[in-house]
């Protein structure tokens, strides 16, 4: 899922889904900053696409260069139709 959120940068699911995707995605765009060989491999342990990798390295870091943390933000936006499990937007800020 992690993967898929990098690629659209941002989806909507549930709040316990985005909650988990957001703790890592946040330790993504941190190895994205360092940039280095490492961080890469390390990134593409965690991440099934080259490509989205590839995207997070070179565009999603170097956007984020300035800013310390809280790379995403987690909009509410109701509660599912079928179980009543409240549904967020997870997204790049």
């Amino acid at each position: 899922m992690v993967t898929s959120f990098f690629i659209a940068e941002r989806i909507e699911t549930t709040e316990a889904r985005a909650k988990e995707v957001n703790r890592l995605a946040e330790k993504m765009i941190t190895l994205a900053k360092k940039g280095d060989l490492h961080a890469r491999r390390q990134a593409l342990a965690y991440m099934v696409d080259e490509n989205a990798v590839t995207k997070l390295f070179e565009k999603i870091g170097p956007r984020f260069e300035a800013r310390v943390g809280g790379y995403t933000r987690i909009i509410k936006k109701g509660f599912r139709r079928g179980d009543g499990a409240p549904i967020v937007i997870l997204e790049l800020v």
